[in-house]
């Protein structure tokens, strides 16, 4: 390959320049703030090429983190709560977050023990399965709280 013989060191500008021309390559600022700067003798394309791929490998490796929501009222009844607490352990057994809270509609904002004890129960009842994430918080007309599934090391 053209310009593997380059050698390696501190050159100035007009020099690097002066080898980019020589080897027919393009003169690349790799670290800008560095002091001084570094730059490298390569084929700009490939070098391009390279980045996206090594960007694209980077991403591809980030895991996507989904969050479900569960809604509760103050007075929800043992049905809806059984019905709503299933949901929430098959959001967690398939890997996603949950974010369950408490909605307090018009004058139900009184009953903030209530929206606190549904919440609690839940984080009881999921305790084998989840770990809490942030601790029950009223946000405006909302007590909310996050749940993250436990990491099972999977069976072969």
């Amino acid at each position: 390959m053209v310009g593997e013989n380059i050698p390696i060191g501190v050159y100035s500008l007009s020099e690097g320049l002066r080898i980019a021309d020589e080897t027919e390559l393009d003169l690349v600022e790799i670290s800008p703030k560095a002091d001084p700067p570094v730059c490298r003798v390569v084929d700009f394309k490939k070098f391009l090429y390279e980045q996206k791929k090594k960007h694209k490998e980077i991403k591809a490796k980030t895991s996507k983190v989904v969050v479900k929501e569960v809604r509760f009222g103050p007075n929800t009844d043992e049905h809806d709560y059984q019905f709503k607490l299933r949901h929430a352990e098959k959001f967690l057994n398939d890997g996603a977050k949950v974010k369950a809270f408490v909605f307090f509609k018009g004058r139900s904002i009184i009953y903030k023990d209530q929206g606190e004890e549904v919440l609690r129960r839940l984080i009881d009842d999921l305790s084998e399965i989840s770990k809490l994430d942030q601790q029950p918080r009223l946000e405006g007309k909302r007590m909310i709280i996050f749940l993250s599934p436990i990491k099972t090391k999977k069976k072969n």
